[in-house]
This record gives structure tokens, C-alpha cells and sequence, in this order.
């Protein structure tokens, strides 16, 4: 039988429940009555956690989390039963002339690694050992030795997974790593205590700030990230356009300059002189029917010639005003025409323009997400980015806020 997480947090629930009223109870009888299914309720919780499997699991490994293995009672109720990890190796080392080897295993379920006791006859000991390594294993949940630091171990029978690391190039040692180092592991930092502590902080956090408003009738709101709205005014904002990614190919094709420009001008006005010397020919032609069919013959050319030289004046003008690959307007100013947007956007700052906006129809709601702030400030008291919490009430004053 393979119970899910959900399913054993139920149990529990129902376990508390019965507690409780028995705790209340004054009728003996009934107390009585309450007893026995408390009984067979705490009977149920033991043969579920005996049989604990990660609901995501269940089709592939049927693998129980390390933090399911300790539980409450620091995986005493599991001893004896045959289990599935996963995770990967923190530490390992080899003992008694690699006959075999300890691992330190985590999986991000909780702070605490499990150690796992692998023999050579299940697997090479010093393939799987390497700091980095993933593995998942199956096998016997057994008391550790009195001076462990743990009250358990694992001792592996099988090997269901291994994915080999080489720990020459692994980054992520066993010794401390500084915040600086780490910005520049992205892809591993997860794996650092600190880090995924700080992960496992802002998770509950982030769970409780949304079971609070929705235990109090708030309804949430997704409000945009991109907006051209400055929503509060007093900081500087992260700018989002596609016009410098036109600035390098504008800087390949220098715009004209004043002479070049004047130059062009003089060819279109030249041009239209030509088209008014042959409209003039054509009226002075009177009655004359060759003179006039063979003005009017050089008349179209000419007036194409004319629209190309006045076009080429008006894209020289255009590309005069883009500096540094950046369009601008007549009086300077960028010209976002030909931005994504067509205006001006940012990052928002606040969700608090919107949030107000639902709140006159749906009373009650929160926004909860990313925020920036473009403040050249290095300090701790600064953030770039950072998640905040906004709430807004219909219908209520500072008493109620």
C-alpha cells in the first residue's frame, strides 16, 4: 500500500480531532467509544508511515523524502522497513580498504542528510562517494551505531540511479563558500545550506502571507510587471525597450551629416525644376501633337525620379535624428514610435495602481510578486528586486486596516 504525504497529514489531522474531543468528552460511554477510534486511528497513522512514498514518485522509484524518513521521531517508527532515497552526495568517504562507503545524502526535503551505508557487492563504493553525485538506492532503514550522529542509517541494497560526478571539477565543496563565490555558481548554490535555507525561509513565508489573506476573504491579483505607469513617483525604474538592440547595426551605417543632407536637397530641387521645365513644355506645345506626346512621354520618369529624390531627403532627415542608434524626435527628445511598445515601459515598482483598481469590484484583494527598483545604492537596505505584499480594502477605514 503506498500513502502519499497528503493522505498521512489527514491522518494526522483526524488523529489530533479525536484528541480533542475525547479531551471535551464528559459522557463516559461516549469517551469509551472515542478511545477505540482514537486507538485504531493511531494504529492506521503507524502502518501509513510505514509505507510513506513521495506522491510524485510513486511510478518510477516509489522514493520516500529524507524528510519523511525522520519524521517526527527521527525515523525510529521506519527501522527495519525497506525504503527508496534519492538525493545527492554532500560527503562520502570509503572504510575497511574500500571494502565500503559512507554517504552523506540530501534531497532538499530538509536540512538533514541521511547517511547511507554502501557495500562493494551492491556498487563500487568510490563511483558513488564523489561530492555532486546523484543517486537513488534502496534499502534496509537500520539503528545507527550509539555514537552516530544520527539515530539511523541507511544500509543500501540496490542501486537505482547513479549519475557520476567528478569532484575535481565540482565547485561546490565541503569547506564554507562565501555569497560571492556563489553569485557565481548559480546552477549548484542551491545545493549550499545557506542557500537552501534561505529557500525553505521564503517558501513558508511566502505560503503563509497567501493562507492568511485567503483565510480573511482577500482574493489575489496578478498585477503586471511591465507597465508605463511610475506607480509611486520617488525612485528610479528599470527601462524596457528593443531600440538598443538596433544601435549596434545603426552604428554600421553612420547617419548623414549637414552637407550630405543640403546635398540630396539641391539634387530634389533640381529634379523639380526638370518636372516644371516639362509641364511648361507641355502647355506651350498648344496644338502641337508631337511636341506635347513627347513632353508628356518625358514627363513620368521624371516625376519618378523627383518622388525618389524627395524620399531620399526625407530617410536622410530621419536618420539625422537617430543618435548613437537611438531615434529621436525634433527637439531631441527619443522617439519611441518605433519601440515594441510604442511609449515609454518599465518595471513596475508597486502593483498598488492596479490592486486599487480591483478593489473597487471585488472589495477585498492582495498582490504579492516582484518588484524593482533601479537605486544605485550598494547597501543590505537596497534591493534591486524584491517580492512585496499589498493589500487594499473596500469599504473600511484605519481601524479596520
Amino acid at each position: 500500500v503506498i500513502t502519499s504525504m497528503a493522505a498521512l497529514k489527514t491522518q494526522e489531522f483526524t488523529i489530533k480531532e479525536l484528541q480533542r474531543q475525547l479531551v471535551d468528552c464528559k459522557d463516559e460511554a461516549k469517551k469509551a467509544e472515542l478511545t477505540t477510534q482514537l486507538e485504531a486511528a493511531e494504529k492506521t497513522l503507524g502502518e501509513m508511515k510505514s509505507s510513506l512514498v513521495n506522491p510524485y514518485s510513486k511510478s518510477i522509484y516509489k522514493r520516500i523524502t529524507i524528510r519523511d524518513v525522520f519524521g517526527d521521531d527521527a525515523g525510529q517508527s521506519l527501522i527495519g522497513k525497506t525504503l527508496v532515497v534519492g538525493g545527492w552526495v554532500k560527503t562520502g568517504r570509503t572504510a575497511e580498504k574500500d571494502s565500503f562507503a559512507f554517504l552523506e545524502l540530501n534531497d532538499g526535503s530538509c536540512v538533514a542528510n541521511l547517511q547511507v551505508l554502501l557495500r562493494k557487492e551492491v556498487a563500487d563504493p568510490d563511483s558513488c562517494r564523489q561530492t555532486g553525485t546523484c543517486v537513488v538506492l534502496e534499502g534496509e532503514l537500520k539503528q545507527a551505531p550509539a555514537e552516530a550522529k544520527q539515530k539511523v542509517e541507511l544500509h543500501a541494497t540496490k542501486v537505482l540511479h547513479l549519475g557520476t560526478c567528478e569532484a575535481a571539477h565540482y565547485p561546490i565543496a565541503k569547506s564554507k563558500l562565501s555569497l560571492e563565490f556563489l553569485r557565481e555558481k548559480i546552477h549548484l548554490r542551491v545545493r549550499t545550506n545557506t542557500i537552501s535555507a534561505i529557500q525553505r525561509v521564503r517558501n513558508c513565508l511566502a505560503f503563509a502571507t497567501h493562507r492568511f489573506f485567503q483565510e480573511n476573504g482577500f482574493q489575489y491579483v496578478h498585477t503586471p510587471i511591465i507597465t508605463a505607469s511610475d506607480c509611486e513617483g520617488a525612485g528610479e525604474m528599470f527601462q524596457i525597450t528593443t531600440l538598443l538592440s538596433k544601435a549596434d547595426e545603426a552604428a554600421k551605417n553612420p547617419p548623414p551629416n549637414k552637407e550630405q543632407i543640403e546635398e540630396l536637397k539641391k539634387k530634389a530641387s533640381a529634379q523639380g525644376s526638370k518636372v516644371a521645365d516639362i509641364k511648361k513644355g507641355i502647355k506651350e506645345a498648344g496644338e502641337d501633337a508631337a511636341k506635347k506626346a513627347a513632353a508628356s512621354e518625358a514627363l513620368k520618369p521624371a516625376l519618378e525620379e523627383l518622388a525618389a529624390a524627395k524620399k531620399a531627403v526625407e530617410e536622410a532627415e530621419a536618420r539625422a535624428l537617430v543618435v548613437g542608434g537611438i531615434p529621436r524626435k525634433a527637439d531631441g527628445a527619443i522617439d519611441y514610435a518605433s519601440d515594441f511598445f510604442g511609449t515609454p515601459v518599465n518595471m513596475t515598482v508597486s502593483g498598488q495602481l492596479q490592486a486599487e483598481i480591483y478593489a473597487c469590484a471585488m472589495t477585498s484583494v492582495y498582490t504579492f510578486g516582484p518588484t524593482f527598483r533601479a537605486e544605485n545604492s550598494h547597501t543590505s537596505r537596497h534591493l534591486a528586486e524584491f517580492w512585496m505584499i499589498e493589500p487594499e480594502l473596500a469599504f473600511a477605514d484605519l481601524a479596520d486596516d
